[in-house]
């Protein structure tokens, strides 16, 4: 089962339902909280209403169910695409949230540059999209949803796309950066070792209507070194993940 949401959590859900004006249910009674300090990653079959749970935390869809907690005015929202404008460089389109936000144009440079440099695309700042690789693009877009300093950071798959030795260094970019900003992470992902490698706790969603079905609590200290992956203690929890998800397709 989950964790009980809390009054005092960054982000909570509350017995979230979702049925399609198709009816089609994608989730039910969903309940669990992601405070500031806690990266937590939802696995589950495709289909289980991983992603919708994201849109709902985001406001982008409405629960017919339950309640969300959160402060949407400064939320992180990090896609499957990096979804850069093609027209901007690098620095313009990491700059984008700031603008939209009505940010002064020197100060949003230098929150701008700042988010640069955390993600490793110091001397990129002038080259378009179309000359970065999938790596870089996915640096470039948490950069321009670091600028606002969000509370909550919401993952949706963001590294499903690249190779897996990228994959593996934007993971371990990404907890370096939320062990710095100690955000709310939810992070949504096929992947059980990245789960594990990223997470402070793993839950498991059924097939749909997608439920909690299972928690796990990671034990691991950050920072998580890349050989943390070939650890004994690491594989066993992997496949305590793997066994549980196993049985959620039924």
């Amino acid at each position: 089962m989950s964790a009980g949401p809390t009054t005092q959590a960054t982000l909570s859900f509350d017995g979230i339902g979702m049925t399609f004006p198709d009816g089609t249910e994608a989730l039910r009674d969903i309940g669990f909280a992601v405070d500031r300090g806690e990266f937590v990653t939802v696995v589950g079959p495709s289909g289980c209403g991983k992603s919708t749970l994201l849109k709902i935390a985001s406001g982008l869809l409405e629960p017919t169910a339950g309640t969300v907690s959160v402060d949407r005015e400064r939320i992180g929202y990090v896609f499957q695409d990096a979804t850069l404008l093609h027209w901007r460089t690098v620095m313009g389109n990491v700059e984008l949230f700031a603008e939209l936000h009505a940010i002064s144009k020197a100060d949003r440079r230098t929150l701008a540059q700042n988010a640069i440099d955390l993600v490793g695309l110091t001397g990129f700042e002038d080259h378009y999209p179309k000359s970065l690789s999938g790596g870089m693009k996915m640096r470039a877009s948490l950069a321009r949803t670091l600028t606002l300093s969000p509370p909550v950071f919401l993952f949706d798959e963001p590294f499903g796309a690249v190779d897996e030795i990228t994959r593996e260094h934007l993971n371990e970019e990404t907890q370096q950066l939320f062990q710095r900003e100690g955000f709310a992470g939810l992070f949504i992902t096929h992947s059980i070792g990245e789960a594990v490698f990223m997470s402070t706790k793993v839950l498991v969603m059924s097939a749909r209507p997608g439920r909690i079905v299972a928690e796990f609590d990671v034990p691991f200290d950050y920072p998580r070194h890349p050989d943390l992956r070939f650890d004994p203690d690491f594989a066993k929890l992997s496949g305590e993940v793997s066994r549980e998800l196993r049985g959620s397709h039924s």
